[in-house]
């Protein structure tokens, strides 16, 4: 699921002897700056009353004693781009390994919505061509009808404004949107700040396990990331979340308003 444009070195000088240094010090560690690399991160507010509270809620919900009619499930999304081969790879050979072309064709995007009840170490993932309100909205209608349709659901999920009870009824008849919405207890977690969310962290790991390569269209990446989430139910780990509103308090005093 790691979609790279191009993994190729530009402007090679061949085989190269020996060491070349610049002007400064010889053999000087790599740790100048790098003004020219970006990175994208959530950065959350200083002193938010707003944040803290949303951020101290979720992790309430993450250290509750669920019953057994009761299943906390995580919700988290991605998109990623889709990918295809212009040109036939160079076959790997003894000491070099396969050659990619660096161009490539675009084959739109794909929205991946991960989910996963830490608890049981269940996780399922559902892919759409879009990111819609409608799109949204049918994930917790497969988690309350075909995933847990016996189990209340604490559903815990980031902030996008498709992420809300609200799409339910912009999708269904009033009474199946209620009825829905009634199956599901929801918690957002704080705007500029998704990490409380394990699904958020798990929407990573496919990226690295699944294989690394170009996939060219939907039904490629349906049949893999659905061969991940095979092999990782079979597994049945739990995650052990272990960060609490005491900790928060204590490494976090940053994020939290100065009371006078």
């Amino acid at each position: 699921m790691e979609f790279e444009a191009a993994r190729r070195q530009v402007g090679g000088t061949g085989d190269r002897r020996g060491d070349f240094h610049g002007d400064g010090k010889a053999g000087t560690k790599e740790n100048n700056l790098e003004p020219w690399l970006k990175k994208c991160w959530c950065i959350p507010p200083k002193a938010s009353a707003d944040f803290v509270r949303a951020m101290e809620d979720v992790l309430e919900v993450h250290a509750r004693d669920h019953d057994a009619g009761t299943v906390l499930v995580r919700a988290g999304e991605t998109s990623k781009q889709q990918t295809k081969e212009t040109r036939t790879p160079l076959p790997v050979r003894p000491g070099r390994p396969a050659g990619h072309d660096f161009e490539y064709g675009r084959g739109g995007t794909a929205n991946p919505f991960m989910l996963h009840a830490p608890a049981g170490g269940w996780r399922h993932v559902e892919i759409t061509d879009r990111r819609t309100r409608k799109d949204f909205a049918r994930v917790p209608k497969n988690l309350a009808d075909t995933h847990f349709r016996d189990r209340d659901i604490v559903l815990v999920m980031d902030n996008p404004d498709t992420h809300r009870p609200s799409s339910l009824h912009e999708t269904f008849a009033p009474g199946e949107a209620a009825r829905l919405a009634g199956r599901l207890d929801v918690h957002h977690t704080p705007k500029h700040g998704s990490r409380p969310n394990m699904a958020e962290i798990g929407t990573g790991v496919p990226s690295r396990q699944c294989p690394d390569r170009r996939i060219p269209d939907r039904e490629t990446m349906t049949r893999e990331v659905g061969a991940w989430v095979k092999y990782r139910n079979g597994s049945a780990k739990p995650v052990d979340w272990r960060f609490r509103t005491g900790n928060a308090r204590m490494k976090l005093k940053s994020l939290y308003p100065s009371i006078q």
